[in-house]
């Protein structure tokens, strides 16, 4: 496979160029590590140790709260990335876990990698930077989702901007991230037609 056309690549030439070098260079930081489906990228109270960039299979970030109740934050499909942020920036333990809800193939880097690779192509701090935007508006949107609009609506805007999470994600999970019980998403989905 030649350098532009690997995912990772074109993935990040949507938001900036790389030269050959750079491309290069950025596959060559990266290791590839492959998880079975229930396996732990990232288990609460380990320091996260990379960022991961997803080429196949689709994971989940949740938080355990004192109940010992699971509360869904975050999904990950191929093109899109999933780290602990804090836990990765800070190097400090992890309050979430993130797991594999089938077998997954992700790309990694770690942080001193990553340092190096701001330094060597300064593309791809602007990238990271675009990324983290994203994902800060995309969070305050939820949050704002979740004031404002009731559960079927929360589930409606969730299939509109993701129709294929929809299909791959058990729906227990789903609930968990929308913030309603399993029963109420399956009335839901019944009141639109959706099979269960």
């Amino acid at each position: 496979m030649e350098l532009h056309q690997h995912p990772i690549i074109q993935h990040i030439q949507k938001f900036v160029l790389l030269t050959g070098e750079e491309q290069q260079l950025l596959l060559s930081l990266f290791q590839e590590k492959q998880l079975l489906r229930r396996q732990y990228l990232l288990q609460a109270g380990d320091v996260c140790k990379y960022d991961s960039f997803v080429l196949e299979g689709c994971l989940r970030s949740f938080y355990v709260d004192d109940k010992g109740d699971e509360h869904t934050l975050h999904f990950a499909m191929e093109d899109w990335w999933i780290t602990d942020l804090e836990s990765f920036l800070h190097q400090t333990p992890a309050l979430v876990h993130i797991e594999a809800l089938t077998p997954v193939t992700v790309l990694q880097i770690d942080k001193p990698s990553l340092e190096h690779l701001y330094s060597a192509a300064p593309a791809m701090e602007r990238f990271f930077r675009i990324l983290h935007q994203n994902a800060y508006l995309a969070q305050n949107r939820r949050i704002l989702n979740n004031i404002s609009m009731n559960g079927e609506q929360r589930y409606l805007e969730l299939l509109n901007q993701y129709p294929d999470l929809l299909q791959r994600v058990p729906q227990k999970y789903i609930a968990s991230y929308l913030g309603i019980t399993p029963v109420f998403l399956s009335q839901i989905r019944a009141k639109l037609g959706h099979r269960n």
